[in-house]
């Protein structure tokens, strides 16, 4: 994908020392999204993190999970750099230096992997129709039989986006960039069928975003 700009609400981070950043936003939600990855995570084995932003979250799947060997990875620079920053102060030892991966671009999910567990916060609303199909065939093909590929994010539901909070940060992204924006579950759901991967009933997760629980077969 291009390395897209979204509104400033959609994507804060603050500069720390080290080379850190820090989002609230992700120290808010890496407990219950670390809930339901823990409950659907098998003991050991490898893992992909698409989108890994500041570093917050892999940490703490890390410390939750020693026995998956975590792969961080992310489109920006600053990023990664941040990734690498928080795993080193944290001192975990199952977290590789993080990759520099656009997962909307095609033929990426042969090179890399098999994972027995992807996980992806907060990125489908921010890309294009096109590009999440992408992303989610890319994955598909990353797995490995059996593996569970877990997406954290706001949704619309049968066309409907369930918040006037919602409804206006929809509003200020389709505004930005009209290729961006909400995902409707449902819509999400066939685009994974037609990429190999069963889906479960929608995890409701804080602030009415959902947990989308994929398998591959």
């Amino acid at each position: 994908m291009p390395f897209r700009s979204v509104p400033g609400q959609a994507s804060v981070a603050e500069e720390s020392e080290g080379g850190k950043l820090f989002a609230p936003s992700a120290a808010r939600n890496l407990a219950p999204l670390l809930e339901v990855v823990e409950r659907h995570a098998p003991p050991k084995g490898q893992a992909l993190e698409i989108a890994s932003g500041t570093g917050q979250h892999v940490v703490g799947y890390a410390r939750a999970m020693p026995g998956l060997q975590w792969q961080p990875s992310d489109i920006d620079p600053s990023r990664r750099a941040s990734v690498d920053a928080h795993v080193t102060e944290a001192g975990v030892q199952n977290v590789a230096h993080a990759a520099a991966l656009d997962a909307t671009t095609q033929g990426w999910g042969a090179l890399i992997g098999p994972f027995d567990l992807i996980v992806l916060a907060n990125l489908l609303h921010l890309i294009s129709a096109h590009e999440a199909r992408t992303l989610l065939s890319e994955s598909a093909t990353a797995l490995a039989p059996g593996g569970r590929f877990l997406i954290y994010g706001p949704f619309a539901r049968n066309g409907l986006l369930v918040s006037e909070g919602d409804q206006n940060f929809h509003a200020a992204l389709t505004a930005h960039d009209p290729d961006i924006g909400y995902k409707d579950v449902e819509t999400v759901t066939e685009w994974a069928a037609l990429a190999g991967l069963s889906v479960a009933s929608p995890v409701e997760m804080p602030a009415n975003n959902l947990c989308l629980i994929l398998s591959r077969t």
